[in-house]
């Protein structure tokens, strides 16, 4: 049985030296290489069918090209899509994403972590980071390349990707108010999570004064039901709702059904993510539009990055985000 062709064997067929032939095939430094030389190694390793030995690259470049990624709730229909911009702009790169789920459990997360890292990973994408978090201290004490991508902790230890959440809180405050709403309520993410704090802040400062802010346990539609019988128990007079996010609409919607309250007659709702299939509810759901497979896409860049300039200082990258008006809001009655 012939053996796998060679780096050395693609070095020699295109005439250049194997350290040439390394740099051209590594998307990484590729850009070192003169342009008509590239294409010549391309060209070989086309020829030869070579393909690149990962356990040989990473003993010579103690790199294993693999980041691990920490999910929370791979059910909830927003993280596959972080995942696929985490996916695709790791790939040119010749790196490969690891992902584990950790159901919002912070021992779960640490096991998990542990297992990434024993199968030497470059650094980590985390999702599931909480304003305080032990185990992204822990990772900053050990020195591990790490991003934070949708959420973030109080202490700036890392780079971190979000959407700009408080700019579209605002965007949708101000167009309820434009319909003419004055009894507005939110229904808030879990204060331990930089999102249901940001999210509620800016609903705080952009509603009317007085409107009641009520927290959700989780980022889920059982969540958010429970937290609008409790509105609806306690303020029975709102005439429009913002979610924390999708999922806590859905619950919402619920309870006004439950109610008797026709959506958007006699409340209007307002969700947050813009997730799949909310324009297929009845009524279409009026959501805060989050670019997820961006965010995805920017904190893999960003970790690369990291990898190839070690040291760099903490950033945050901030995306813009819209309101997308659907049949869930209209003017009181």
């Amino acid at each position: 049985m012939d053996k796998p062709p060679t780096i050395a064997d693609v070095a020699k067929l295109a005439g250049v030296h194997k350290a040439t032939a390394s740099r051209a095939l590594n998307q990484r430094t590729s850009g070192q290489v003169n342009a008509a030389t590239a294409r010549r190694v391309l060209q070989a390793a086309k020829r030869l069918n070579y393909q690149p030995n990962a356990v040989a690259r990473s003993l010579s470049t103690n790199r294993s090209a693999t980041v691990g990624v920490l999910i929370p709730d791979l059910t909830n229909p927003l993280f596959p899509l972080i995942v696929r911009g985490i996916e695709d702009a790791l790939g040119p790169s010749g790196y490969t994403a690891l992902l584990a789920n950790t159901d919002n459990d912070p021992d779960r997360a640490e096991a998990r972590f542990d297992t990434l890292l024993s199968r030497r990973v470059d650094g980590f994408l985390i999702a599931t980071a909480r304003r305080e978090d032990p185990l992204v201290v822990r990772a900053h004490e050990q020195g591990i390349p790490v991003v934070l991508v949708n959420r973030s902790t109080d202490d700036p230890l890392f780079p971190v990707v979000t959407g700009d959440d408080a700019a579209g809180v605002a965007a949708a405050v101000g167009y309820l108010t434009g319909l003419g709403h004055e009894r507005l309520a939110h229904l808030s993410g879990p204060p331990a999570m930089s999102t249901g704090v940001v999210r509620a802040r800016a609903f705080r400062q952009s509603a009317p004064a007085g409107s009641p802010v009520v927290d959700c346990d989780a980022y889920s539609d059982d969540a958010g039901a429970a937290a609008a019988r409790r509105l609806l128990d306690e303020h029975p007079g709102v005439t429009a709702i913002l979610a924390g996010n999708d999922m806590i609409a859905l619950g919402a919607l619920q309870v006004l059904r439950e109610r008797g309250l026709r959506c958007p007659e006699d409340v209007s709702l307002i969700g947050f993510n813009d997730m799949r299939f909310v324009d297929q509810l009845v009524p279409p759901l009026t959501t805060v539009h989050v670019p997820h497979h961006r965010l995805g896409a920017e904190a893999a860049r960003l970790l690369l990055d990291q990898l190839d300039r070690p040291g760099e200082p903490a950033k945050t990258v901030s995306l813009p985000l819209h309101l997308v008006v659907r049949g869930s809001t209209a003017a009181p009655r």
